[in-house]
């Protein structure tokens, strides 16, 4: 990769620091010898930002805890005070919720405005990054038929999904428009935009708490043993989505959206490059289990699995072009299957996976 140094003048902020990509962008921030400016919930609780405070003891840059909301409107001036560059991390990634508005689309949104309606009042701030998803770009598989050469690019929005129907992805959505009409308000800061696929790999926190830990959960708990569904998604490394958001955060020329996706696997070769790791101890799909199969039975083993999901998703191809982000950020992908050993490692070190 091209040897780039960043300015350590002037602090960064860095919202939702103990997230899944956000611990590995701090990580890299404190390795280029940077200031980082962390609001968290609660500064106090040692369980949530030990991790934090002990990477930043070992390595070169400084690390500052604030106490912040996302949803407390003011609560990040005082931590993005004399920052240069944001990073906004922070919005829930989860199936697991009872009401989409207040669980989901509120705080993905409201503190999507807030943080970026701090900047708007913060005169040193010069650059936004918002992480968003290539669900903001796509709902369903079969929308990926409909784009362009059967390709997703950043051109491209989700309009398919919603309240009713998969409303993170409608969050992904609504947040990231949001971000855009604060930012094409005003001329101070620019505003560059990450959408990565489904990030994999370990956790510098050793927490699994993000979906796609859930995702990899289902390989090695029986889950799948059956067979895997006939389904294609695109999947990165977490470390070349926080190598995405550093560059994104400094290279002088960065603008608009990044398609962030090394490449697209199926649940069955994602299966494969486990066993290719683990060998057969586990009970990893061997097989692919037919869409009919699915439709009908699919529904009764897990509520993400209904009729509709199914028939707009197995089946279908998924591409995407990284070719922006390759181009433009300087992205080299590391393979997939390396962070998806190590995140399954991490899943068996930790005791959420144990052997039957």
């Amino acid at each position: 990769m091209t040897e780039h140094v960043y300015p350590t003048d002037q602090p960064v902020m860095v919202t939702g620091a103990t997230g899944f990509v956000a611990g590995w962008l701090v990580r890299r921030l404190l390795e280029e010898g940077l200031t980082v400016h962390a609001p968290v919930r609660d500064p106090s609780n040692k369980n949530k930002t030990e991790h934090l405070t002990r990477m930043a003891a070992e390595l070169p840059g400084k690390l500052r805890l604030f106490e912040a909301d996302l949803l407390d409107e003011g609560s990040y001036d005082p931590a993005m005070e004399g920052c240069a560059v944001v990073f906004h991390t922070a919005s829930p990634f989860t199936s697991d919720f009872e009401d989409p508005q207040r669980d989901l689309v509120d705080p993905a949104v409201k503190g999507t405005r807030n943080v970026l309606e701090t900047a708007n009042r913060t005169p040193s701030v010069t650059r936004v990054v918002v992480t968003s998803s290539c669900a903001a770009i796509y709902g369903d598989n079969k929308d990926v038929q409909e784009a362009p050469g059967k390709v997703l690019t950043e051109e491209i929005w989700n309009t398919t999904s919603s309240l009713e129907r998969q409303p993170y992805s409608y969050s992904k959505v609504e947040a990231e428009k949001a971000a855009w009409a604060i930012a094409d308000a005003q001329s101070r800061w620019r505003l560059v935009i990450i959408n990565p696929s489904l990030v994999i790999g370990k956790t510098i926190s050793g927490n699994s708490t993000s979906e796609s830990h859930n995702i990899l959960k289902q390989f090695g708990d029986g889950t799948l043993k059956a067979g895997a569904p006939p389904m294609e998604i695109g999947m990165v490394d977490v470390r070349d989505v926080a190598e995405a958001h550093l560059r994104a955060g400094f290279l002088a020329d960065a603008e608009g959206r990044h398609i962030t996706s090394a490449q697209t696997v199926s649940f069955l070769e994602l299966g494969r490059m486990l066993r290719q790791r683990f060998g057969d101890k586990w009970p990893f799909p061997t097989r692919e289990l037919p869409k009919w199969l699915l439709w009908l039975v699919g529904p009764m083993v897990s509520k993400q699995l209904s009729r509709q999901m199914i028939a707009d998703n197995m089946g279908y191809p998924w591409r995407a072009d990284n070719s922006k982000s390759k181009r433009e950020l300087g992205i080299e992908y590391h393979p997939v299957s390396d962070a998806a050993a190590e995140m399954f490692q991490q899943l068996i070190d930790t005791g959420v996976l144990k052997k039957g």
